[in-house]
Parts: C-alpha cells; structure tokens; sequence
C-alpha cells in the first residue's frame, strides 16, 4: 500500500488500545514520542527546536474522511487550512494507510480510535510547544460525522472547541421513531434489504461498486447542470480514477459489515447533546440525502442551546470539501476562528 503524504504533510502513526496502527498526515511537526513516515523526515523533525511558530499548535483541525476514503480526500484542503491551523488528517482503520482488523467494523470503535488520536497528538507535540494549550476542532465527513456523534455520546465534547458535520443525516436507514422517512433518510442504502445489497456490492468488490459511489458522491455526475460542463470527460476520468483508486485500498467485506453499522446507528440523541458551537455543511446535489435530513443535526443543537449550530448548503455534492474547495476552506476557517480556543 502507497504511503506517500501529501506535500506540505508528512505521515506519523500511533497505535489504538489493540494495538492497530493509526496512521494520519500531519501539517506540523510531532515529537520524538511519535513515529514519522520515512527516515529523512524523522531527521529532519529531530533537527527543529522549534518547528515553524509553535504557537502554531494552538488550534488543530481534525479532517475525518468517509466510508471507503482516506486522508487523501483532502488533498485541495491541506495547503489553505494548513496555513492558518495544525492540520491533521487520521485514515481511520480499515482505510488509507492504517492497519487492517478482523474486526473493528463499528461506528464506536472509529470513535475510540479518535480519542485515542487526540490524546497521542496533545502529547507528542515537541518540547517547545508542550505548554500550549491546543484547541481541537474535528470536521466529520459521511462516516467521520457518525464518529463525532458517537463521540459526544460516549465521551462528551470536552475534547473539542467546535465540531463541523459535512454532509451526512444522523440516521441513514428509515425508523418509525420520530417521523424519519423517506423526507429525510438516505437516498439509496436506508432498511434491511437495501443495506443488504449494498453489502453484497461491496462484498463482491467490483468495479462498478467503487464507480457508482463517484456517480452519487460528485454533485456534478449525480445532478448535472449546464455550467458543470458535465460532458469533460478528462474531469469525469481524472476524478473517477481518483476515488476509486482510493477506495480500492480497502477490504470490500469488512466494508460491508461497517456499513451496516453505520446505517443503523441513530445519533439524534446524540446531537442533543452537543455543547460545543457546530456548523453543519451540506451540498444541494448529493446523492446521500436529503437537505431535511442533514439539518437535523443544527436542529437539534439548537433546541437546547439556541443559537449554538449553523448550518450551510452548498452547490455542489457529497464530497463537497472537493467541488468547492475555496468555499469549504473559508468556511472551516471562520468557523475555527469563531469557535476561539478552549482552556484545557
């Protein structure tokens, strides 16, 4: 498997309590404490007293990619957030760089995983930045929303000064509770026997499976418009072979079985109990779900702490940190810039 870090970032890893590796890409340099991808890179942190400003560790964006992606997804995020925060991006197990378990295919493990991350990130920064305070703000795309929504509930949100969800309902799959309907669950994988042949697609590995996640996450393949110049095939080539190149990385069957993990969760609940501010974004052409169904969870902040979420809708898809990257960048900026830093 490539292990190659974005430029501008570098790989480092620590391992979970069962001892998997967690890999993630990294703006900044990390401490001795901490294994980094690659002998001259190691070299050349042990070298830096002071990495860059190490008032620079003051605010970490946590980027968490979806189902069958990896840190890679963010590679038109890294340079701009970079500039402004400590960027990290985990590829969560199963996925990118990180290992690979006969089990852990569970929404709840995802989340221990994390916490185990932030922990290892506030402790290995260097010696010249050990007594900053680092303000920690996760931005949950797809399946890394479930995460910080399990999170909150194991957990609480001590751990964060803002959390961001991108594109994704607190519950996928239809439910009698509430009035959850067609209104507002996802769009294609949302009872038994639809869960059950996504699995099946999944499990099976072919192609086209990894091709029609591209048709309904890219809002310009799944809800074409003039302006889109939709008929670009060099575009529609080069971020098809992108995608699915990424998603092929992964085990297909447990795939499957994280899938129907993670459709049945219901984290309603779980965002009632937020009490950090929260920007939800959503993009008007995703093939996931409805924009009823991603307001929820700004819905719900709100009902016990008015005032406290938001919520923004874009023009483009499910990966809309991708199709609108300028937009998205300037909005997690002022989002982290709003949240202000959390005393420790």
């Amino acid at each position: 498997m490539a292990n190659v870090a974005d430029p501008g970032m570098e790989y480092a890893y620590c391992k979970a309590n069962d001892d998997c590796t967690l890999a993630y890409q990294t703006s900044l340099p990390i401490g001795a404490g901490a294994a980094t991808a690659g002998a001259a890179t190691a070299a050349a942190t042990a070298a830096t007293a002071v990495p860059h400003d190490a008032t620079r560790y003051q605010t970490c964006v946590l980027l968490l990619h979806g189902f069958s992606g990896s840190s890679a997804y963010f590679a038109r995020n890294f340079a701009a957030l970079s500039r402004r925060f400590w960027v990290v991006a985990p590829d969560m197990r199963g996925h990118g760089s990180s290992g690979r378990t006969r089990g852990g295919f569970h929404v709840a493990r995802l989340a221990a995983d994390l916490r185990t991350l932030v922990a290892h990130l506030r402790a290995s920064r260097p010696a010249a930045a050990a007594a900053i305070e680092t303000a920690v703000v996760p931005v949950g795309c797809s399946i890394g929303a479930a995460v910080l929504w399990t999170y909150a509930e194991l957990f609480g949100c001590g751990d964060f000064a803002g959390l961001a969800f991108v594109d994704q309902a607190p519950l996928q799959d239809r439910s009698p509770f509430g009035g959850w309907d067609a209104s507002v669950a996802h769009l294609g994988c949302y009872d038994e026997a639809t869960t059950l042949a996504a699995q099946r697609a999944w499990a099976d590995g072919g192609a086209e499976t990894h091709r029609d996640l591209v048709k309904a996450c890219l809002g310009y393949r799944y809800k074409p418009e003039t302006e889109d110049e939709a008929s670009d095939e060099e575009r529609r080539r080069r971020d098809e072979e992108f995608f699915t190149r990424i998603s092929a990385q992964c085990d297909g069957r447990w795939l499957a079985r994280l899938l129907a993990d993670h459709t049945r969760y219901d984290h309603r609940e779980a965002a009632e109990l937020i009490d950090v501010p929260t920007l939800v974004m959503a993009g008007r052409r995703t093939g996931c779900f409805p924009l009823e169904g991603m307001a929820e969870t700004a819905t719900r902040v709100n009902a016990a702490r008015p005032g406290l979420a938001k919520m923004s809708v874009f023009d483009s898809g499910h990966w809309l940190f991708y199709e609108e990257p300028e937009r998205f960048n300037t909005e997690i900026i002022d989002f982290v810039d709003s949240c202000g830093r959390k005393s420790r």
